[in-house]
């Protein structure tokens, strides 16, 4: 017998089974795919790797000693990675409040045609080219910042940091704003999957047991799903750090970047200065390009470290 079940013959009065010819054929074809897959990634590794040397040959220390980025002129790294930090961390902590407690409404207190519906949108949110997102942020949130949002924020803190500063418009502030909408339905999507894949008896047994919903919500479903959470947190914030067209539309940089002291500044990060400058070089200025490149894989490369070793604690404890 051939096909994806186990010819089976005897041999010594014991059966053996050996796979038939389809699934031969079919493990084959996984393993190959899987051997392109890793030479494919490798091969972009190292051509990304190999495209740096001369940017850092170039630049040498000052990489790591200067405090400014002014391209090609000065190439510290360290005010595009702070900008990176800060816009994305101030996302996620806009973004990862409204997302879980969106997924909560989504999950446990919709009915269920409205809840198909506003999985489906949230889904389409997702996968919005970040060009749209940009263009709404220039279009609508910096004139709304400039005017509005800033000046009462400068007013009311009396300039003091992190609202200090001339109002812009364009900055860390609306940066971080757009970024927030765009991994909001990331996080949303992620964390519905993530309530709907937990057994019932948890529920069952919480209801049993007299707990009202909303201590149902806190005390059972909330930790049950922290590593699930967790990761959503970390692909939104890959995301961030990774993003691009938006940011370079919305946080106002220019060739000239320093570390970024107020919320109202303009800045760059490490993804947004490839995309604006990276027309602008030729020789060791676009290798140096490439070294921004090799430091932002180096920075998600240890976040996700970070991210799985907290995954794993979570998942013992």
């Amino acid at each position: 017998m051939t096909g994806l079940a186990l010819d089976e013959h005897r041999d010594g009065g014991t059966r053996v089974y050996s796979p038939g010819t389809t699934e031969v054929v079919y493990r084959r074809i996984l393993k190959s795919v899987t051997v392109f897959v890793v030479l494919f990634f490798g091969y972009f590794f190292i051509q990304v790797i190999q495209s740096s040397f001369l940017g850092f040959q170039t630049a040498g220390l000052k990489f790591f000693t200067d405090s400014l980025w002014n391209f090609p002129n000065l190439v510290s790294i360290w005010p595009l990675v702070a900008g990176t930090l800060v816009t994305s961390a101030l996302a996620l902590l806009i973004a990862i409040p409204l997302g879980i407690a969106a997924s909560i409404v989504i999950a446990f207190v919709l009915p269920y045609y409205l809840r198909t519906t506003v999985i489906t949108v949230v889904g389409m949110l997702a996968v919005i080219p970040s060009i749209i997102y940009g263009v709404w942020g220039l279009t609508f949130l910096v004139r709304w910042s400039s005017y509005t949002a800033e000046p009462w924020l400068s007013k009311t803190f009396h300039g003091a940091w992190p609202f200090n500063g001339i109002p812009r418009g364009s900055g860390i502030l609306v940066g971080s704003i757009v970024l927030a909408v765009m991994v909001l339905p990331t996080i949303v999507a992620v964390t519905v999957d993530v309530f709907n894949g937990l057994p019932k008896d948890i529920f069952e047994g919480s209801y049993a047991l007299g707990a009202t919903k909303a201590q149902v919500i806190r005390k059972t479903i909330l930790p049950a799903s922290r590593t699930g959470i967790i990761g959503a947190c970390t692909f939104a914030l890959a995301r961030a750090m990774g993003e691009t067209v938006a940011l370079a539309t919305v946080l106002g940089g220019t060739q000239l970047s320093h570390y970024p002291n107020s919320l109202l500044a303009e800045g760059s990060t490490l993804a947004s200065t490839i995309v604006s400058a990276f027309g602008g070089g030729f020789g060791s200025e676009t290798s140096e390009l490439y070294c921004l490149g090799v430091f932002l894989l180096v920075l998600i490369f240890a976040i996700s470290l970070i991210a799985r070793r907290m995954v794993k604690e979570n998942v013992t404890t």
